[in-house]
């Protein structure tokens, strides 16, 4: 549908919620000859009757109760994608960042106040995904810049190394045992780590607890007890306070954490927030 497209199906919607071409013609501030003509191009485009009109007002006809689905979707979807890519009345520019969870943890929710005070004329959106959404977010032009740790290659796209996470085992016991116990929680750090944690644990068979997000697993330790594997930056005020104790003898996994965004003419304030990331994760390792 094209940009007059949505006026007509707004109009359409405006005639629906208000019940007559008259009161509708009011809302939108236009005149009510107006409204009639839009709805005429509307009805010849959809080959279709929208509505009975009669002295009473307007009512749907079985085609116009069908295409109101589709005309509410389409004034959703527009809405959405301004609200995605347009830039936030006041500023000069939106970017939007996304990662997961457990890199905005104690990284990128550090480097966005540094950002938003460099560049106060710029909005930022964050964005919280897993991989396979990060990327459809970047190809798809609906993310700038998105930090995870198993990036797909792909055409028009730049992928970096941000930093090397070290993942070590900790747990609310103070003597642990060094393999994983019966309260041992797995949190899923991708394909990578699972390699790693299967040739170092060949005879793991699965844990009780299994998580997709470290923070929830890192919660459910802290609150229930129990071991697991969690990013070193993300223990240090835990392991300060001695809630949590490193296992000895457990070995130490690596996840290289990646930087991807756009390689063709990136913005001003694209540099800068990928300067300032690069800054904030080597403060990090």
């Amino acid at each position: 549908m094209g940009a007059m497209d949505t006026e007509l199906a707004r109009t359409f919607l405006a005639v629906v919620a208000a019940g007559s071409f008259v009161e509708a013609s009011h809302r939108l501030h236009v005149t009510q000859s107006t409204v009639s003509t839009r709805i005429q191009r509307l009805e010849t485009e959809l080959g279709a009757e929208l509505f009975v009109r009669n002295k009473e007002g307007t009512t749907l006809t079985p085609a116009g109760r069908q295409f109101q689905k589709h005309a509410a979707l389409l004034m959703r979807t527009v809405e959405q994608a301004r609200q995605e890519i347009g830039v936030v009345s006041g500023f000069q520019a939106t970017l939007t960042v996304g990662g997961r969870i457990g890199l905005w943890e104690d990284l990128l929710v550090r480097w966005l106040p540094i950002f938003t005070a460099l560049a106060p004329d710029v909005a930022v959106r964050a964005l919280i995904g897993f991989e396979e959404d990060l990327m459809d977010a970047l190809l798809e032009g609906r993310a700038g810049i998105a930090v995870m740790y198993t990036p797909q290659a792909r055409p028009g796209l730049t992928i970096e190394p941000l930093l090397e996470e070290r993942l070590i085992m900790i747990s609310t016991h103070e003597n642990p045992e060094s393999q994983p116990g019966h309260d041992y929680v797995y949190v899923d750090w991708g394909p990578e780590f699972f390699a790693q944690h299967s040739l170092a644990f060949p005879t793991f068979t699965g844990a009780r607890v299994t998580v997709n997000i470290g923070w929830l697993g890192l919660r459910h330790v802290l609150t229930h007890g129990g071991s697991g594997y969690f990013p070193a930056r993300m223990l240090r005020e835990h392991e300060a306070s001695a809630q949590v104790h490193r296992v000895p003898g457990a070995p130490e996994f690596r996840l290289p954490a990646y930087l991807c965004y756009p390689s063709a003419a990136p913005s001003d304030a694209l540099n800068l927030a990928l300067d300032t990331i690069r800054r904030v994760s080597r403060d990090a390792e």
